[in-house]
């Protein structure tokens, strides 16, 4: 019997909860987080799609003794952290203290400065290492899946990789005008930040969206796409060998950087307080509260994402490119788990991270990023599990 505690009941939490149901590892699922009815919610959802009962709690996850009280009662091999990446250090520090293995699918942020880092978490190794405990830092998307597929491209693919560029396009509509497909305040911050790319043992940053390109994504056409910095590079350029050149890039389409054009000279992506009728209030936060929660963007959502690796290199002797992705379609898995693409995108991959903690096939004490696992085993899951990809040379 495998027990798993899943912390966090967004539009992330929603697939992850259905897909632990769904997977043949898990046996006893509990789902907590500060809301209690939105986990109720959820699990009706899940005993009405699969017939599994799972069990609901409350839980404050910046409160470590809270947090740590509810893991003992449980008594779960593994905490899944999908709440806010603001979270992951009181998560990980409780799981330490309860003795149970960590996963999340976003690396920690700083709730004071807008940036995104790996390096407190990193500082876990030890600790984890010591405990005997696994914990398993960004088994999302990008990252994630695309830490897997740079893993499976120098084991598998490539005698030696010398550039990689992510590339993340949601061919979507959801019909808002304007609206975020996961935290508002999180996603507005990534991309308001200055872009980074690696390149010879060094960062390069520039102007945010300064730099972009046209794309021909699969399943979904040309798309401009914009370079950002995202956290899967900062782990990537340590541990793809003989690299030289990694860069991450997004699609985003005219109304919506128009719109976020607008929230920049508003001031609304401050995370400054500001006094206002003798109250301190947060401008992206306030902003957050009036756009559509994204998890209520599902039921209308049609389109596809397209997410992958464009890889080159060489294969003995000869040069290589490839491109290693996933197209996923907002309405098919709104059928399936009640959720939109991207939240679905996230949640499988987390499900399969757990699975190879939960298995032993990636039990090794201390703190990884998924690139360090042998990426075989999650990649053979990632398909039947409902995320499945495919290699074409260019």
């Amino acid at each position: 019997m495998t027990k798993v505690l899943q912390i966090g009941a967004g539009g992330v939490g929603t697939v992850v909860a259905h897909k632990l149901a769904m997977s043949p590892v898990f046996t006893d699922i509990m789902l907590a987080s500060r809301t209690v009815s939105k986990c109720d919610d959820i699990a009706a959802s899940v005993k009405g799609k699969t017939g599994v009962t799972i069990a609901t709690a409350s839980v404050d996850a910046d409160n470590v003794a809270q947090t740590v009280e509810l893991i003992k009662s449980f008594g779960p091999d593994l905490v899944i952290n999908v709440a806010l990446p603001y979270q992951d250090l009181t998560l990980m520090e409780a799981c330490l203290q309860a003795g149970v293995h960590y996963l999340d699918t976003a690396n920690y942020e700083h709730p004071d400065t807008a940036k995104f880092e790996y390096k407190e978490q990193w500082a876990f190794q030890e600790r984890f290492k010591e405990a005997g405990l696994t914990a398993l830092l960004g088994s999302g998307f990008d990252p994630g899946v695309t830490n897997m597929f740079c893993a499976h491209a120098q084991k598998n693919l490539f005698d030696t990789i010398e550039t990689i560029d992510i590339l993340d396009c949601n061919g979507g509509d959801h019909g808002h005008p304007f609206a975020t497909n996961f935290n508002p305040e999180i996603n507005i911050r990534e991309i308001t930040a200055n872009g980074r790319y690696w390149e010879n043992g060094k960062w390069i940053e520039t102007e945010p969206l300064e730099q972009s390109m046209m794309f021909d994504f699969p399943g979904v056409g040309e798309r401009k796409a914009f370079l950002l910095y995202h956290e899967e590079m900062e782990s990537l350029c340590q541990n793809i060998k003989g690299l030289k050149r990694i860069r991450f890039w997004m699609t985003f389409g005219e109304a919506y950087l128009k719109h976020l054009d607008v929230i920049q000279n508003l001031g609304l992506d401050s995370i400054k307080p500001i006094e206002f009728q003798g109250q301190q209030i947060v401008p992206i936060q306030f902003l957050q509260a009036l756009l559509p929660d994204p998890a209520s963007l599902a039921p209308n959502y049609t389109g596809k994402t397209s997410i992958g690796c464009l890889v080159k290199g060489t294969k003995d002797g000869k040069e290589r490119t490839s491109f290693i992705y996933n197209i996923c379609d907002h309405e098919e898995t709104y059928k399936e788990v009640g959720a939109q693409a991207v939240s679905y995108t996230t949640g499988v991959p987390a499900v399969v991270g757990a699975e190879m903690i939960a298995t032993g096939k990636w039990r090794q004490p201390g703190v990884w990023n998924m690139e360090q696992n042998d990426p075989d085993p999650f990649l053979e899951r990632l398909g039947p599990s409902g995320l499945p990809w495919h290699v074409m040379d260019m």
